[in-house]
């Protein structure tokens, strides 16, 4: 069955990076860099971008409220490009349940998606909401809990989203939006906030998705979907047609060790592989003219630069709590090819690399 997938995706001009041992790119971590007030505490790191100003942007599940089972956790905090703390925006707002990601526009407007409420928000860059995007559930509903995970899963809703993860632009405003745990579709909106269309359901085939976690669009407009659950990262044209995908298949030392919990059984070619070598958390494309990907998985807690047409140009980064070590990647904001800002789930931080890949 797999074999036979497999093929498939080679006629369908799939691109498979054979396993090799690509350069190991040598770099620093800025030790300190986001001062955070003496008061004020990250919880897991679930976001980091950055805007036009070199300002970061964390979200985070800090500032958790609620019982210990389905607290509210998303927290949303600004600094300086120097890591100064500025601000917190949104604090208390009614979107906020779970942090999953925060990206900024070509207009510096702030965008981010919770998992917990199933809502995307647009802030403008002064921190005030300018436009919403799904709805979560009533508290008043009798029937309001958290979202099962049934085979076969629901029917997706346009408009509404189930465990939403990431966003992305094309050049024409148009927002593509991972959906997610649940729905494992792309939705498409337009700048005016309009729905437009939607594509993916569960499976593994062209076009499926197990876990949409991450996505990105480069400069001629492609969309690149980190399919965590796949192991890979599937590319579409601006109306989800398939062109290829790329699957990261890096040789890795054998005894390494996981961040947390035990060592998976390898290899993991079925299923749900989030813990599989290569799989993608988080993917980032840098700025023109010269665009490279960066993807990050968790198990070997490895960062890989990667041209677009899928070739593994170096690896950085190993699992641990150190600097210079990582705790599940959940995401990357990359906005130049060597200054690289990483948010990690386990070790409750974000770390500023910059990379020498010349040493």
């Amino acid at each position: 069955m797999f074999k036979a997938t497999l093929l498939s995706f080679i006629f369908l001009g799939a691109i498979f990076v054979s396993a090799q041992q690509p350069p190991q790119i040598s770099f620093d971590s800025v030790s300190d860099f986001l001062k955070l007030p003496a008061d004020l505490y990250f919880g897991e790191v679930a976001g980091v971008a950055v805007n036009s100003k070199g300002h970061i942007f964390v979200f985070s599940r800090g500032n958790t409220t609620g019982p210990a089972y389905a607290a509210g956790a998303a927290q949303l905090l600004e600094f300086d490009a120097d890591g100064k703390y500025l601000r917190e925006i949104g604090h208390n707002l009614y979107a906020w349940s779970f942090a999953h990601s925060v990206k900024i526009d070509k207009q510096d407007n702030i965008w981010v998606a919770d998992k917990g409420s199933d809502m995307v928000i647009k802030f403008t860059a002064e921190g005030r909401v300018a436009m919403v995007l799904g709805r979560k559930q009533e508290a008043s509903d009798e029937d309001t809990a958290p979202l099962k995970h049934v085979k076969p899963p629901l029917p997706p809703v346009d408009g509404v989203f189930r465990q939403v993860t990431d966003i992305a632009w094309d050049s024409a405003g148009n927002a593509y939006i991972s959906d997610g745990y649940v729905n494992s579709r792309v939705a498409k909106v337009d700048k005016d906030g309009n729905w437009t269309k939607s594509w993916g359901e569960p499976g593994n085939g062209p076009g499926q998705f197990i876990t949409p976690h991450s996505i990105a669009v480069d400069a001629e407009d492609h969309v690149y979907v980190a399919d965590r659950g796949n192991r890979r990262i599937q590319v579409f044209d601006r109306d989800g047609n398939f062109l290829r995908q790329i699957a990261i298949d890096v040789s890795s030392d054998p005894n390494a060790k996981p961040a947390i919990g035990n060592k998976p059984q390898l290899p993991i070619t079925t299923g749900n592989q989030l813990m599989a070598p290569g799989a993608p958390w988080a993917i980032c494309i840098t700025p023109g003219p010269h665009q490279v990907l960066y993807a990050a998985d968790a198990y070997l807690g490895r960062i890989y630069k990667l041209s677009l047409d899928g070739k593994v140009l170096g690896v950085l980064g190993e699992s641990g709590k150190q600097l210079k070590q990582f705790g599940w990647v959940h995401e990357i904001a990359c906005p130049s090819e060597n200054v690289l800002y990483v948010g990690e789930l386990l070790n409750w931080r974000v770390q500023k690399l910059v990379l020498h890949p010349d040493r």
